[in-house]
């Protein structure tokens, strides 16, 4: 089994949360918890607090683009081979509304082959309380054998 997926299961949802912002303190930012995580798919809420807010009291875009490369990044950790290794080289974002509420930030690549080398677009989209899309992403994700 994929040893990210292992430690998901075996840990749980806020400790597997825990050590990953702990691991890579700038997601902690945002107080992102994972409620799924499998090969090909991640969610990732983010509450709505004052500490991700704009000067419009929403939830600012930047930290809806850090929701959306903890979920894709997490989720492709989580579905490449073992012997591969990734990183992402860019992002283009849609903001579609205002988030006003909390969010959830949807990584879904159950239609990507894991397995090929390159450059990889992941899709991600954050949903507000009312499964409203406020947010599309796609990253681009360079997966190669590890070295």
């Amino acid at each position: 089994m994929n040893a990210t997926l292992d430690l998901y299961k075996t840990a749980g949802n806020e400790d597997f949360t825990k050590m990953l912002t702990e691991f890579a303190p700038y997601f902690s930012t945002i107080n992102p918890l994972f409620t799924e995580l499998k090969p090909g798919y991640a969610e990732v809420k983010i509450p709505n607090t004052k500490s991700v807010h704009n000067h419009l009291g929403t939830v600012h875009a930047i930290a809806m683009c850090n929701a959306a490369e903890l979920a894709a990044g997490t989720m492709t950790e989580a579905s490449i081979p073992e012997s591969h290794r990734w990183i992402p080289v860019e992002m283009t974002v849609k903001y579609l509304a205002k988030a006003k509420t909390d969010l959830l930030a949807v990584a879904n690549g159950q239609n990507i082959d894991w397995t090929q080398t390159g450059d990889t677009k992941v899709p991600v989209t954050i949903y507000d309380a009312d499964k409203k899309k406020v947010f599309t992403a796609e990253i681009t994700m360079k997966i190669s054998p590890k070295k």
